[in-house]
């Protein structure tokens, strides 16, 4: 009894155990297509993949023109204000209209160009027509999602995110059978859809609650608020996914593509269980650390989340580290050159999940300067470091960059938060 009682006694423990039966769910059935795409199509197949996924990434950023953390701020703050609701979501309205139809615009004229940037070929010029219609779904996907976020309607959350993904395994199986690699691109294309669409069901009347759409009338007076969120956004999401992109052309071009399809498929899996943390920042630290306004909350918040979490994802860390053989051999039969991955991988992502808590402060305090500047820090290291390594490291410099790269954003992001409650503590003893 007493486990569960400590559970329920612990909302970061709640949304943390609840996500871990989703996550052993996806996990059970990413390792199965995983296997099912790396017999299929190989490491080729993989790393094509990877660009495809990487495309969609920035696509969430573009066609809302990054204001998702801002709506989880903002509805997570005026959640009992329905006229300020109004508001918020009038612009949001105009965000979405200007961001998925340039989005659109971009992908449908530019298709050619993309095909053979991304792809090496003109084959795949259909797959960016098929974007550029989704994207206005991508984009409502995606404002739903930060509802849910801001809301912290951690259940709804999970069953989402379970549904979708289940949903979206389907039809990717379906598209492998059916028309090879080109099946699966077009059903990973199409799966923001199926997510919109599970949305509709489980959160449709929630949402009409809180986005009374007859209310909203198009303006942009919460412009300057949600801007500073575009930007945040541009840099944490857009131009990872897009120096992930040129990394995996770079490795490509300097060894060979399947070396590509080997770090390909080690942030598949890096991601899988990432997807752990990924709820608990959107639903609980975010909203949390919008509310939080002295420096002994907030770094009694952080150890509160760094002992529940941090224990939980080391030890399942080095289990993945112990079992990696088995794992490549379950998942990714022949992709041996995998396995020098895992340590660096690995330690990087664990110190990347501490440094990603604090660096949430940023987004909760609309802390734009420090987290461009912390955020431009990390990007830099990463690209530059990996151009550095490859050449003597091989395959293995990417992942080791990574390590790097987030040793020294920690304790950057840790001397900035430092300052800024400093400066704070200032002001107070000044006034």
């Amino acid at each position: 009894m007493k486990l569960p009682k400590l559970i329920s006694g612990n909302i970061v423990l709640k949304i943390t155990s609840l996500n871990a039966v989703v996550i052993a769910i996806r996990l059970i059935v990413s390792a199965f297509i995983q296997r099912l795409l790396a017999v299929t199509i190989g490491e080729v197949g993989i790393a094509n993949i990877g660009q495809i996924r990487n495309l969609l990434a920035m696509l969430t950023t573009t066609s809302t023109l990054g204001m998702f953390s801002g709506v989880v701020k903002y509805v997570a703050e005026f959640k009992n204000d329905q006229p300020e609701l109004s508001k918020l979501f009038s612009s949001v309205t105009l965000f979405i209209i200007i961001g998925s139809f340039g989005s659109a615009a971009i992908l449908f004229f530019g298709a050619s160009y993309f095909s053979d940037y991304l792809f090496y070929s003109q084959a795949y010029i259909y797959v960016f027509q098929l974007l550029a219609v989704i994207v206005p779904f991508i984009a409502i996907n995606r404002v739903v999602n930060a509802v849910v976020s801001g809301l912290s309607d951690y259940k709804r959350y999970a069953k989402i995110e379970l549904i979708s993904y289940l949903l979206g395994s389907a039809a990717l199986i379906y598209g492998l059978y059916s028309f090879d690699l080109k099946g699966v691109i077009i059903a990973i294309a199409l799966t923001p859809i199926i997510q919109l669409l599970v949305l509709a069901f489980v959160f449709g009347k929630t949402l009409n609650r809180y986005v009374q759409f007859k209310a909203l009338s198009l303006n942009f007076i919460y412009k300057n608020k949600l801007l500073a969120f575009t930007l945040m956004s541009f840099i944490s999401t857009f131009l990872i996914n897009y120096i992930e992109l040129d990394i995996r052309s770079f490795v490509t071009k300097e060894i060979n593509i399947n070396e590509a399809g080997y770090w390909t498929a080690m942030t598949f899996i890096s991601k899988n269980y990432m997807v752990f943390a990924t709820g608990l920042f959107s639903l609980y630290v975010l909203p949390k650390f919008a509310s939080i306004h002295t420096k002994t909350e907030f770094k009694n918040e952080v150890l509160n989340i760094y002992k529940t979490i941090l224990p939980i994802f080391g030890l399942g860390m080095l289990l993945v580290y112990l079992l990696r053989n088995f794992i490549i051999e379950l998942i990714y039969p022949d992709f041996t050159g995998m396995e020098p991955l895992f340590k660096w991988q690995l330690l990087g992502d664990f110190i990347r999940l501490g440094s990603v808590v604090l660096a949430h402060q940023f987004l909760a305090k609309r802390l734009v300067k420090s987290f461009v500047i912390t955020e431009l820090i990390s990007l830099s290291l990463f690209f530059v470091l990996t151009k550095v390594f490859i050449p003597y490291y091989g395959t293995e410099g990417v992942v080791l960059a990574h390590f790097i790269r987030y040793i020294i954003y920690f304790i950057v992001v840790a001397i900035v938060i430092w300052y800024y409650f400093k400066n704070i503590s200032k002001n107070i003893n000044d006034a």
